[in-house]
């Protein structure tokens, strides 16, 4: 199961072509570089095909453009009829093979790996349209190989997540507490706000790391989109963290930059895709000025965390489950800025937000998973759970609890999303198995509920919250079987979920 990753054919696609790309390569042991220069040509899409020879007991795990959907799973080569995004591992439960590109890549790289061999799709696109690089070289990503003699398949892709980012930034301390979505579903108000903080506070008593109440979609004017200033139902919002804070809990908030009202953006100041203009061109400088406004006015109000949302749905047009080979299968569109492509641009952003966002705590939802590592503390790996339908917990959060677990703290915290519990829909011998995975995954814990949860459900919190303050060591068991793993190994002994 080993190949020579410098031993490729490479394809060039272009929106004209005049022929001047030129691609480069800088090799070292087991990685490379690989450059794209272009004068005149736009060029869309590059392709680097490897031949290989594959066993037909071999199976794939890639990764996903952002969240994932509840559809990761281990394939065999015969079944796996999607591009893998970033990364896959390749195992016959022996031996193991990891390759993809290092995270803060300049493109959007993914990977088809079948009985005609492994081929890396590398997305340079503006928009839909090829890039004006101008002369410009650019390197579009690192590529990394690994291979690994035994089958411990989690340590080895845990291991592998380690080399693909160089810098990830990581919380001081355990991020836990609640969020209000999942019960609320953006229906709420301040006082049902500090009524959500006290029980935060009642329930982490003697605990000294502080729990968050971060504060979801519902405080704004406009429902899902800015102007982001309150409505009548929270009227302070720096009275409102205040007062979270004297409480004892630490205020958080969320946003979505790329989706605004406000009277003082014009349409020019909107990409113009489908025929509309909808959402923000961060590629602007006066976007980026706006942007940068929001987040300090939120931070100025005295909120320590901010949860900004739905940034790869405007900027792309889709959800990252409905895309395949590219970030967007719009064509004839572009950004303001038509030097950069796609992936420098998101970059670009997420910097943006970090440098604006100071000291606060940054939870990147709907963000481009392998192009926020090193500028997010936190990530949203996976769609919305639910307070609702634990089939939907089930096949959300488990999913990518167990298949990215292997990326928290090598890219960030992973936050598989909240245990909601909303007028007991879901039965609590269900969402307290979740409760419980949680709380040992070492990965960011929130809960969605109120203070009329029953003492059953306020002990077995306060209970996880005790345990999610103390490192554990987790990994799941029955991968190659099941996208929702339900035997885990917790602390050395083997537990068993009844999903």
């Amino acid at each position: 199961m080993t190949f020579n990753i410098n031993n490729f054919t490479t394809k060039i696609i272009c929106e004209n072509q005049v022929s001047d790309t030129v691609l480069e390569t800088v090799s070292r042991k087991n990685e490379f570089d690989l450059f794209l220069t272009a004068c005149e040509d736009k060029p869309k899409f590059i392709e680097l095909h490897w031949n290989l020879s594959s066993d037909d007991n071999t199976v794939v795990l890639g990764d996903a453009w952002e969240r994932s959907y509840g559809d990761l799973e281990f394939r065999k080569l015969s079944d796996n009829n999607r591009s893998m995004p970033w990364y896959f591992i390749a195992t016959d439960k022996k031996e193991c093979f990891c390759f993809g590109v290092k995270t803060l890549a300049n493109s959007f790289v993914c990977f088809r790996y079948d009985t005609d061999g492994i081929t890396a799709i590398i997305d340079v696109r503006n928009g839909g349209n090829g890039v004006h690089l101008s002369s410009r070289k650019l390197c579009l990503a690192t590529f990394i190989y690994a291979h690994y003699n035994n089958g411990n398949i989690f340590e080895n892709l845990k291991d592998y997540c380690k080399k693909l980012c160089a810098n990830p930034i990581l919380p001081k301390e355990r991020i836990y507490g609640g969020n209000n979505w999942y019960y609320a579903y953006g229906k709420s108000s301040y006082e049902q706000i500090i009524s959500d903080a006290k029980l935060q506070v009642e329930l982490s008593q003697g605990i000294e790391n502080k729990p968050f109440q971060v504060i979801d979609d519902c405080w704004q004017i406009n429902s899902c989109e800015g102007p982001w200033y309150p409505n009548e139902k929270f009227r302070d919002m720096k009275k409102l963290a205040d007062e979270i804070r004297e409480i004892g809990a630490r205020p958080g908030i969320w946003v979505r930059l790329l989706h605004n009202r406000d009277s003082a953006i014009t349409n020019e100041m909107r990409i113009l895709r489908d025929g509309n203009r909808t959402y923000l061109d961060p590629t602007r400088e006066d976007v980026q000025d706006f942007i940068g406004s929001d987040i300090k006015r939120v931070k100025s109000w005295g909120y320590e965390l901010i949860k900004h949302d739905f940034t790869t749905f405007d900027l792309f047009g889709s959800w990252g489950k409905d895309l395949d080979s590219g970030i967007t299968d719009t064509e004839n569109w572009h950004f303001y800025d038509k030097t950069k492509t796609n992936a420098e641009i998101v970059i670009d952003l997420y910097k943006l937000i970090k440098e604006a966002a100071g000291d606060m705590l940054i939870i990147g939802c709907n963000t481009i998973s392998h192009l926020s590592a090193g500028l997010v503390q936190l990530s949203r790996t996976g769609d919305d759970t639910s307070g609702r339908e634990w089939e939907r917990t089930k096949k959300m959060g488990v999913n990518t609890l167990a298949f990215r677990l292997a990326q928290n703290e090598a890219f960030y915290m992973c936050d598989a999303d909240c245990v909601g519990i909303l007028d007991n829909y879901i039965p609590w011998e269900k969402n307290s198995q979740w409760l419980h995975l949680l709380s040992y995954s070492n990965t960011p814990l929130f809960i969605s509920c109120t203070d009329e949860i029953n003492e059953t459900q306020r002990k077995d919190i306060a209970e996880a919250y005790r345990n999610f303050n103390t490192a554990h060591t987790i990994k799941p068991i029955d991968i190659f079987d099941t996208k929702t793993p339900s035997k885990w190994e917790i602390d050395g002994k083997i537990v068993e979920y009844e999903w």
